[in-house]
């Protein structure tokens, strides 16, 4: 029997199997991030929803899935890794299945929190299984594949998420999780192996404070923009809340040596900088992507279907770079490779803000194309850089802390953008307006143009819908420049960054 303790042992066929069995429940847990974007329309009538009631679809999977992910190094010494995965896979089965069954909204954002439960640490686990069984020289590999599951599955979720909805419906966004679980369970069963159990300490006011302050924060971050931030009482009070429990958290947590997370991971630098960067990464690209089908949908009038087919070559070409990561990454500097995909990224960005109402769909698909070069460049040696210079026996713990940062920068980033779209939306109708005079030659060289008078009835309708067009492209275009400063700005940090050495680096403490 092949020894699976020993990652130079392991034959590659079971190498294989076990990044198929740790890669098909992470990446169905990604992709339900975006995938369920899509239906959230279908949904409202089915459910007796309103359009702002639905969002809690999102917010309850979101908030559960944050609480829970940096606790994954805890739950892997509590209950080893491969029973934990086992869990983890029947819930995430589970709760897929009464998502899709539900019949009010009161229990899919039930199942949807329990979904997320089950689901946080999937991601950090597959990351955390990969690197423990590939060895030194094949860990760039391991991450090239890591990597094209968990950023691909984000940005083809819409895609996937359009076309599930249009030719089924959208009970079936949720659906599809269980046949990949069920067999996801067997390889489990067959292929993991289970790591020693540890008599763990329980630290419950640690826990309950990383609960409280987590979960209070991404409610204002996912509902702050609907609820009009800090005009909003409900904001105020959960910020005030995730501030104390929060900062009480980490003050008490750098002291107090059975804490739940050992934050003095952080004090490797190469961890901390990998996951403040992959935070503000997350920022600008999940920014984005969430408004990209907002804009081709409302002002480019793209259907559904093509909107989701437009943001294809991104995912594609992001594959394509991770896969040349696995060859690279063993060879150049991760920092050159990092700083190659930022600028990628960051090209990809600035041809975002040339968009304009006339724009073309091969432009839309270009620039996409190029971003999401980038986007592979990037994520595979920031994932290896990360973890590089972690102890082996803190990996899962700092797998967690890894994949909370994406999650927090998600996030943030949705979040940012939403608020900066809608009030730079109403601040340009207020700017822009203003020149609407019959005085300003441009006004006059515009009627003429559409052989209309300001007498004409229809004017005044016709001027307003340019006007909110207009208002809000522009809107768009201040939220892809700042993306793409967000990219821009981390380039310096690389210069502070160590270079671990090739034994060090690739490898975690075998």
């Amino acid at each position: 029997m092949t020894d699976v303790s020993n990652p130079n042992k392991i034959t590659n066929s079971m190498k294989w199997l076990i990044t198929i069995t740790v890669m098909s429940v992470a990446v169905i847990e990604v992709l339900d991030m975006t995938i369920v974007n899509v239906a959230l329309p279908n949904m409202m009538g089915s459910l007796g929803a309103s359009s702002d009631q639905i969002t809690w679809v999102l917010t309850s999977y979101i908030v559960s899935s944050a609480i829970c992910m940096p606790l994954t190094g805890f739950l892997v010494n509590w209950m080893g890794r491969k029973r934990l995965l086992l869990i983890n896979i029947i819930g995430f089965l589970l709760t897929s299945a009464l998502s899709g069954m539900a019949v009010n909204l009161s229990q899919i954002v039930l199942f949807r929190t329990l979904q997320g439960i089950f689901g946080a640490t999937l991601v950090p686990m597959s990351q955390y299984i990969l690197r423990d069984t590939f060895p030194q020289e094949e860990q760039g590999t391991a991450m090239a594949v890591w990597g094209i599951g968990i950023m691909a599955g984000p940005v083809l979720g819409p895609t996937l998420g359009g076309y599930i909805t249009e030719t089924l419906n959208w009970r079936w966004v949720f659906y599809i999780n269980i046949p990949v679980c069920i067999m996801a369970f067997f390889m489990t069963l067959k292929f993991i192996q289970e790591t020693p159990r540890k008599k763990v300490f329980v630290d419950w006011l640690g826990l309950g404070l990383l609960t409280i302050g987590i979960g209070a924060m991404q409610i204002v971050l996912d509902r702050g923009n609907q609820e009009n931030w800090f005009n909003s009482n409900f904001i105020i009070i959960l910020t005030a809340i995730s501030a104390y429990c929060l900062v009480f958290f980490i003050i008490r947590g750098l002291r107090y040596a059975k804490n739940i997370i050992d934050l003095k991971l952080f004090k490797d630098f190469n961890f901390s900088s990998s996951t403040i960067m992959l935070t503000l990464y997350c920022i600008s690209m999940f920014g984005l992507l969430t408004l990209l089908p907002i804009m081709l949908e409302n002002l480019m009038n793209y259907p559904v279907g093509t909107t989701g087919w437009d943001m294809a070559p991104r995912g594609i070409t992001c594959a394509i770079s991770m896969a040349m990561m696995a060859k690279l990454i063993n060879k150049v500097d991760t920092r050159f490779l990092i700083a190659i995909g930022l600028l990628f990224t960051a090209a990809g960005s600035y041809m975002m803000t040339q968009f304009s109402l006339n724009i073309s769909e091969y432009y839309v698909l270009v620039s996409g194309a190029i971003q999401g070069f980038g986007m592979g460049f990037f994520f595979v040696p920031i994932s290896t850089m990360a973890l590089a210079t972690l102890p082996a026996e803190k990996t899962a713990e700092g797998s967690g802390l890894f994949s909370f940062g994406r999650s927090l920068g998600s996030s943030i980033g949705i979040s940012l953008f939403s608020t900066i779209l809608s009030q730079e939306s109403q601040i340009n109708w207020n700017r822009l307006g203003g020149y609407l005079t019959p005085s300003n030659p441009e006004l006059q060289q515009w009627l003429f143009a559409h052989h209309l008078t300001l007498a004409n009835p229809t004017t005044p309708q016709l001027l307003g819908q340019t006007l909110a067009q207009q208002s809000t492209m522009i809107a768009f275009v201040d939220c892809y420049w700042l993306g793409m400063v967000l990219v821009l700005i981390m380039l310096p940090i690389l210069f502070f960054i160590k270079k671990p050495s090739i034994s060090q680096g690739l490898n975690v403490g075998h």
